[in-house]
């Protein structure tokens, strides 16, 4: 495809699209809620019309003239991981998505496309844009107290990521930021960030609560905060979301930013990642930080989960379809993925022996932390996905995996590192 110019087709302007996904029995629908502008444009200005992942969902910008793409991003939903819960066969429910278009100089078609779990097309929805519509509303900045806990470029080029605060009282400003600075630089130390860092941007955004804390509504704990975040979603404990998206978006207008991050203010173990929409990350436990790198590598990077349960197998993966995620396979089409970094003598499938888990399950059921076995550094592990089998990891084990381990395999670190080249180079 014929690289898009930014400047002939869109303006140094946000333009913020709000969406309904909602559904259950009766199948999927996508609806228009609202929409805002606000002055600059924080997202990719090349490679507009071109994709590095799939992703669950794709929006895009297309000129009703000649039907061709001026811009077009990937995503994922909560909305798409709740259709497949048990609750979705008997009740219909709605969620809020929001996204950030680079706003058109002219009239365009904006396509919003949810893909089911086999990648084909589950709703779709078409709207028109027109400049001068008076029902886009102009959003200015809302005067929350801002830092930048890392700048390493021109918020234009670089990758902007926003860092706001749930649950943390005004009285807690200083804590929230203080957070912000450790979440972001342990991020920040993991390869192929590191060497990187120079192209990313965290700037926290303190957004205030009325109470302190996290609802947990499994244990009938609910919380006024400022964008509702809690546990239990899906009835999962360590499950951490927001339903107000819409609002963390109005939170964050005219501000430098792209990607978002909410901090909550809680001890307790969990969080969440969702490619393109947004990160939880609980502040004050013992894991929070490598749990943190774990979701910004679902949120911005687009990785799957490389562990399994031994006793729960999820279906959220058919086998007989190659997942769009990186560092999980199949091996339907292996050659899309790793291959090319195996070694000759590397067998596919490569063996190896379950000692029991990750290294935190058998930590926590007292067994041990050592993993004693010489394994490849790059292979075709079976287990991934929530599966035992059918579905393959790169490595015995992997940030992606466990939490105790240090780093990103090799083969989450390539994925990543061309994912930040194809948004800051040419």
């Amino acid at each position: 495809m014929a690289e898009v110019d930014f400047d002939t087709y869109f303006n140094d302007s946000t333009l913020c699209v709000d969406y309904i996904f909602g559904g259950g029995p009766e199948g999927s629908r996508i609806l228009l809620d609202s929409r805002s502008r606000s002055d600059g444009w924080y997202g990719k200005r090349f490679n507009l019309n071109r994709l590095p992942l799939k992703g669950n969902g794709t929006i895009a910008v297309i000129d009703p003239a000649n039907g061709d793409t001026l811009y077009v991003n990937s995503f994922s939903s909560l909305f798409q991981e709740w259709i497949y819960t048990p609750e979705a066969a008997t009740v219909s429910r709605s969620f809020e998505n929001s996204f950030l278009l680079p706003q058109p100089k002219g009239e365009a078609d904006i396509v919003v496309t949810l893909f089911d779990n086999r990648q084909q097309p589950m709703a779709t929805h078409r709207h028109r844009y027109r400049p001068a519509d008076e029902l886009i509303a102009r959003r200015d900045a809302r005067g929350y107290e801002s830092r930048y806990v890392h700048r390493g470029g021109d918020p234009r080029r670089a990758i902007d990521v926003a860092m706001i605060s749930d649950g943390y009282r005004p009285d807690e400003a200083e804590l929230f930021f203080t957070d912000a600075k450790r979440m972001a630089d342990e991020i920040l130390s993991y390869e192929p960030f590191a060497s990187r860092r120079d192209r990313f941007n965290f700037l926290a955004v303190m957004v205030p609560s009325a109470q302190s804390g996290v609802s947990i509504p499994l244990e009938n704990v609910w919380k006024d905060t400022a964008f509702g975040s809690h546990y239990s979603t899906f009835y999962s404990a360590r499950y951490l979301t927001s339903p107000r998206v819409r609002k963390m978006h109005e939170s964050l207008a005219s501000l430098p930013y792209e990607h978002v991050m909410v901090l909550v203010n809680t001890d307790r173990y969990g969080g969440g990642g969702i490619y393109n929409s947004y990160q939880m990350a609980a502040a004050h436990n013992k894991h929070s930080l490598p749990v943190t790198v774990h979701e910004f590598g679902h949120s911005f990077g687009g990785l799957a989960d490389e562990y399994f349960y031994a006793d729960d197998e999820d279906d959220a993966y058919p086998l007989d379809i190659e997942p769009w995620e990186p560092n999980i396979t199949s091996l339907v089409d292996f050659r899309s993925k790793w291959v090319d970094m195996l070694a000759d003598t590397t067998p596919v499938p490569t063996p190896w022996v379950d000692l029991g888990g990750t290294r935190q399950e058998r930590m926590e059921r007292g067994g041990s932390d050592v993993d004693t076995a010489d394994y490849p550094a790059v292979g075709v592990f079976q287990g991934a996905g929530y599966r035992k089998s059918g579905l393959y990891r790169p490595a015995v084990t992997c940030r992606m995996r466990d939490n105790y381990h240090p780093t990103l395999c090799p083969v989450c670190e390539r994925a990543v590192a061309d994912l930040i080249d194809f948004y800051t180079l040419l």
